[in-house]
């Protein structure tokens, strides 16, 4: 079996990761509107990430973009905050610890970034996605944080780096 490998987005990985996510939100029935399946900048994120203080990984299996994730600052939220990003897995993936992997790859960034705090917003749905945040250290919120545009998604949680 070949290994599952975690790296840094380069631009010949944009139409396949955009196409990772449009696919776990169609296979899932999640909301397209509100959420990152209707970001602008969807098809851009290799271009998105090189912004300061971001980082995106995707993660690749037998040969193939299967899943990614990254960090960028928390959009009108204080600048020690960074979001957790656009962390999506085909199935293929799932359930072999990437999703740990990747969320400690991006708080490692995150905090050699120079950020002290790690917010996300995510789907109520999402249940095994909150469990993993939750084994990550991440706790709920009350509130939404900054302005992320995601009105879809009314969970929001927050980790001390």
């Amino acid at each position: 079996m070949k290994s599952i490998s975690i790296r840094k987005i380069q631009p010949r990985d944009n139409v396949a990761i955009a196409q990772v996510i449009r696919t776990v939100f169609e296979q899932e029935g999640y909301p397209r509107t509100g959420t990152a399946y209707g970001d602008p900048q969807l098809d851009f994120l290799y271009e998105t990430y090189q912004a300061p203080k971001s980082q995106y990984f995707v993660v690749e299996f037998e040969g193939r973009i299967q899943g990614g994730g990254g960090i960028a600052s928390l959009d009108k939220g204080d600048t020690s905050t960074c979001e957790l990003q656009k962390m999506y897995f085909l199935p293929d993936v799932r359930g072999k610890g990437v999703g740990q992997q990747l969320i400690q790859q991006c708080l490692t960034a995150a905090v050699q970034l120079g950020y002290h705090h790690s917010y996300l917003e995510t789907l109520p749905q999402m249940k095994v996605a909150q469990h993993v945040y939750q084994k990550m250290g991440f706790t709920y919120l009350d509130a939404p944080m900054g302005s992320t545009g995601h009105t879809s998604c009314p969970v929001w949680m927050i980790k001390s780096l």
